[in-house]
């Protein structure tokens, strides 16, 4: 993440552990990962395997470039028309003889083997391109349909790729799940190059414009259910995508400042329909409208201490949850996670716990990103939590896991009233 980008929500230590650059963007995830040493036992390389995803669903993924030519983008040099860089996951029936989808883009993936001093890892000690996920690139398309159509959105300056762990879980569970790079607020890999966080980006415009992000994505998905492909590159869909799009069940989840632009996206545009914040900010100085309800579902997920006020992220001690809470008039829940911290809600945990045996970590900052929880139970919750909320609020699906915790998870979250 780049040290002259804005965030909503910024630990000091934190914020040092992240200074290089994109090191978080890369490390990505949240349970424990297996690492592979290298072949010969030499220094090479040490290789990880993400966590499997717990649903019956096998997953399909493709990306897509988009350009909303109504819009001009408030950093591109050119002046240029607003262009992303999206997947889209869904429900697959895998290939025998296709291999996985690698995990992170090949640039961004090479950039983040650069820049991982900050947590006290050799230059190109961590393998991440070689790294997979659980997904094969533009599989055939599972038999059933439609589904529930989900959106991730990730924290500032990090990498869509950021969530891989609860985007497959949810996948695997019978969601189509669209990951959005917000450019410029991004490391995010384009056909022409790799695009880079600008600096000194004012945090209202940046919020406003993920905001607007989204909206169009919400319409290129509309024309891709209408039969259209909107990629500007005009790749291949495969057949039968389009009737896995049900966008009358839109819900929306995010990271930091994606758990932030959820929310403020449910405001604009009532086809989101349920969101969740994982640890974001939500400030009143980059709200939209200050005064506006949030009427729909919305689930809040928060760790260890807020940042401007050092008491527990939660909307009873964090101002600017508390604030935003009582904007909530529909169905609200706040699940909290004591020995987490902010990056605990991405796939980095599992990428450390994988490599820690063969990598020597900075142990201290490690802790201030990760905090002390266990990678696995802070997945299983977070997994957990997500699939029952979504299932309830875009499908009708009961749960009693938003009255009680469930044991296997007593030590690990609390739900805060």
């Amino acid at each position: 993440m780049d040290p002259h980008y804005p965030r909503p929500r910024r630990r000091a230590a934190v914020a040092a552990f992240l200074a290089a650059a994109l090191i978080i963007a890369a490390a990505l995830g949240l349970p424990r990962a297996v690492a592979h040493s290298s072949p010969s036992g030499s220094a090479g390389p040490v290789s990880f395997t993400l966590p499997a995803p717990t649903g019956p669903e096998q997953i399909g993924t493709l990306e897509m470039q988009l350009v909303d030519r109504g819009r001009i983008d408030p950093w591109a040099e050119d002046g240029g028309p607003r262009e992303l860089m999206i997947n889209i996951w869904y429900p697959a029936r895998h290939v025998s003889s296709a291999p996985p989808t690698p995990y992170l883009s090949a640039r961004v993936a090479s950039y983040l083997n650069q820049t991982t001093g900050e947590l006290g890892i050799a230059k190109d000690a961590v393998d991440f391109v070689g790294a997979v996920s659980h997904a094969q690139t533009r599989a055939p398309i599972a038999e059933a349909g439609p589904r529930p159509t989900l959106i991730y959105s990730p924290g500032g300056g990090m990498s869509r790729a950021l969530g891989t762990t609860l985007v497959e879980d949810l996948v695997s569970h019978g969601y189509v799940v669209v990951t959005v790079d917000s450019t410029y607020q991004a490391p995010a890999e384009f056909p022409d190059g790799l695009r880079m966080p600008a600096r000194g980006v004012d945090m209202k415009l940046a919020l406003a414009e993920r905001v607007r992000d989204i909206r169009f994505v919400i319409d290129q998905l509309s024309r891709l259910r209408a039969g259209d492909n909107p990629d500007v590159q005009l790749r291949s869909l495969p057949a039968g995508l389009r009737y896995q799009l049900d966008l009358d069940r839109i819900g929306m989840f995010g990271h930091s400042m994606g758990g932030f632009a959820s929310a403020e996206t449910m405001r604009a545009d009532h086809r989101v329909r349920a969101g969740a914040n994982l640890d974001g900010s939500m400030g009143e100085t980059y709200r939209a409208s200050t005064g506006m309800p949030l009427s729909g579902p919305f689930l809040l997920i928060g760790a260890g201490r807020d940042g401007e006020t050092n008491q527990q992220h939660t909307h009873r001690e964090a101002p600017d949850w508390a604030s935003y809470w009582s904007l909530m008039t529909g169905w609200k829940r706040d699940l909290y996670l004591p020995e987490g911290e902010h990056m605990s809600f991405t796939d980095l945990p599992s990428i450390l716990s994988g490599v820690s045996a063969d990598v020597d970590l900075d142990q201290q900052a490690v802790r201030d990103a990760i905090g002390t929880v266990d990678p696995d139970l802070a997945l299983m919750a977070q997994r957990r939590y997500l699939k029952a909320f979504f299932h309830l609020q875009l499908s009708g699906q009961p749960t009693t896991i938003f009255e009680h915790v469930p044991a296997e998870l007593a030590t690990t979250a609390e739900l805060i009233s």
